[in-house]
């Protein structure tokens, strides 16, 4: 079974060939301001806009936790907004990851990765202001992707 290749870099400037998903954690609030989502920002319009839109008419879409929302930025490149923070800030219910929820997505992340020959890249999801534990989301990440045969990527920002 291969394994999560980790790598020093910018999870935005996805390494390798083919079709690749850069996977990362949104929040059920709607908000975008904080974190890996800067990042996307400023390579990308697409995703926030596509983000902001998909919670502002979220009665009639299937925005929510576990959801996953797939962007695609160029013809070789698609941004997965991933609905796996319940909230914001850590307050009297914990911390906002929601592991389960990205469990969810991960699922989704996994069918559309096999439909498009796909590699996965993404930053330690859930693990920056979602306050997340890699050891928890290291095995949901195997599970999903890695046992299916996906190549996972994993990018630790280096300075």
């Amino acid at each position: 079974m291969s394994e999560i290749t980790y790598v020093k870099g910018d999870a935005t400037a996805p390494q390798g060939k083919g079709v690749k998903l850069i996977v990362h954690v949104c929040n059920d609030l709607g908000g975008w301001g904080k974190g890996f989502v800067l990042a996307l920002s400023r390579r990308w319009r697409e995703p926030e806009a596509a983000y902001r839109r998909w919670h502002r008419e979220r009665a009639g879409n299937d925005f929510g936790l576990g959801a996953a929302q797939f962007v695609q930025v160029s013809p070789y490149i698609w941004v997965v907004n991933t609905v796996g923070q319940r909230g914001m800030g850590t307050g009297s219910n914990g911390v906002p990851v929601r592991y389960e929820a990205i469990d969810a997505a991960l699922g989704t992340v996994a069918g559309r990765a096999a439909e498009l020959g796909a590699s996965v890249h993404m930053p330690r999801i859930g693990c920056g202001l979602a306050g997340g534990k890699w050891s928890r989301m290291e095995p949901l990440i195997e599970k999903r992707l890695v046992s299916r045969g996906i190549s996972v990527t994993v990018y630790d920002f280096g300075h």
